[in-house]
């Protein structure tokens, strides 16, 4: 279904270009009131720690009070945080403002339904179509009230803690956590330190303007070398909102996405709880899929977005996936992607096995994957050139059977993303690079 403003994941741009204005937030917020609280009713708000979140949401604050919802604002907390939250306090729905792993300079917007699930792409698309017209304002004896709910995160910290196996603590692990200086400064590190791990936090320090700037699950160079630095067990990466998790071995190497959901899914498989197939997406590594099979696990690939990842987990009774980005999965757990949880369960595995996360995640064989960005003018769907489309099948001829192409269109940035899978690292590259050419030069053109 065609939307003009929701992508992916919420409405997402640059703070002070449309759609990321005061004026636009506050009739997103009236017309997302009509939709899903059309008699009144009670929505929950939160936020990572950007500068604009401020205004955004005050501005959502207005236009949800003026339509007759209460408002609830609980400040910074993971966006997880926030779907779990929404549920837990019986609210018809949640708004998380956040740009995720984008730098501060941008914003965005995305809700939740009262179970704490992402809107189906049918309920966006009922959004939008009331943003034209003005914000609503009910009968003075009709308006919604506002009240700050920030001491009750603790509730999200706790959850949080129980999704480990009973009895499990953290004592003896010496944890390195990387928040981004975003929304999980304040929970995570003091869920780690709870559980009983002797904790060295980074990028929990935020000033509204570096989030994302250097740290996290993006750009987990710091990180890379603190772990091994200061002889930690283990390093964990969230991202600005906290849905995303990259984590780092003793040695100070990258286990991404992939590798961490077949971590939990072997675990889950040698205790005998995993339930249906895993599920990846377009983009995810081979390695992961033939690892899973000699398992004897099922695979199955989503489109892009945990959105798409969560729907063919509904789809076919599964209960682990996610991204190689790190958006993980865990719906017998919690019903969103959860970066926080999803390090718990490695956490957990690590504790109940004895073996490091470089143990852990040697058993699945990483093909080399070129992923390049080529950023457009203009809006551009791969599918629909014939340039393009006549490159790809002729890089996939010189696989011959190898290894994978895929291009798509990013939902939250101005980019084609180019990702070109195989045996052979070289050839992996020149046929990334030769695709990459193809789409810039019919991009500008």
């Amino acid at each position: 279904m065609s939307r003009k403003y929701f992508g992916t994941d919420g409405v997402r741009g640059h703070v002070g270009e449309h759609p990321m204005t005061v004026d636009f937030a506050l009739r997103l917020a009236s017309a997302a009131a009509r939709v899903l609280a059309p008699e009144g009713g009670s929505v929950l708000i939160g936020k990572d720690t950007r500068l604009s979140g401020y205004m955004f949401e005050s501005a959502l604050e207005a236009g949800f009070v003026a339509a007759g919802v209460d408002v609830n604002l609980i400040g910074p907390l993971p966006t997880p945080g926030v779907a779990y939250m929404t549920q837990r306090f019986g609210c018809d729905f949640g708004v998380v403002i956040s740009a995720s792993h984008n730098p501060y300079e941008d914003n965005g917007i995305k809700f939740f339904d009262g179970s704490g699930g992402k809107l189906s792409d049918a309920l966006e698309a009922e959004i939008e179509k009331h943003l034209d017209g003005p914000p609503t304002t009910v009968e003075s004896r009709r308006l919604g009230r506002a009240a700050r709910v920030d001491k009750s995160r603790s509730h999200y910290q706790d959850f949080c803690a129980s999704t480990l196996p009973p009895g499990t603590n953290l004592e003896g692990l010496k944890i390195v956590i990387d928040c981004a200086n975003g929304a999980a400064y304040k929970v995570a590190p003091r869920v780690l330190a709870d559980l009983g791990a002797e904790i060295i936090p980074i990028g929990c320090s935020p000033n509204g303007r570096n989030i994302n700037d250097g740290c996290g699950s993006t750009q987990p160079g710091l990180l890379q070398l603190t772990v091994p630095g200061v002889r930690a067990h283990v390093g964990i990466a969230l991202d600005g909102d906290g849905d995303r998790l990259v984590m780092v071995d003793h040695l100070g190497r990258i286990v991404d996405g992939d590798q961490l959901l077949y971590v939990i899914a072997k675990g889950r498989h040698a205790e005998g709880s995993l339930r249906g197939a895993v599920v990846g997406t377009v983009m995810s590594n081979l390695g992961l899929e033939h690892a899973l099979a000699d398992l004897g696990i099922g695979f199955r690939r989503a489109a892009v977005g945990d959105r798409y990842v969560l729907a063919m987990l509904r789809e076919c009774g599964g209960q682990l996936g996610g991204e190689t980005s790190g958006h993980l999965l865990c719906l017998d757990r919690t019903t969103t992607g959860d970066g926080l949880v999803a390090a718990l369960q490695v956490l957990a595995i690590m504790k109940q096995t004895g073996a490091s996360l470089a143990e852990l995640a040697v058993a699945m064989p990483r093909y080399p994957q070129v992923l390049l960005n080529v950023r457009t003018s203009r809006r551009l769907d791969p599918k629909s050139s014939p340039e393009i489309e006549a490159a790809v099948q002729a890089a996939e001829q010189r696989l011959a059977g190898t290894g994978r192409v895929v291009l798509r269109a990013s939902g939250t940035e101005p980019v084609i993303r180019v990702m070109v899978e195989g045996r052979d690292e070289a050839q992996v590259r020149a046929e990334a690079d030769g695709l990459a050419a193809v789409v810039g030069r019919v991009a500008a053109a």
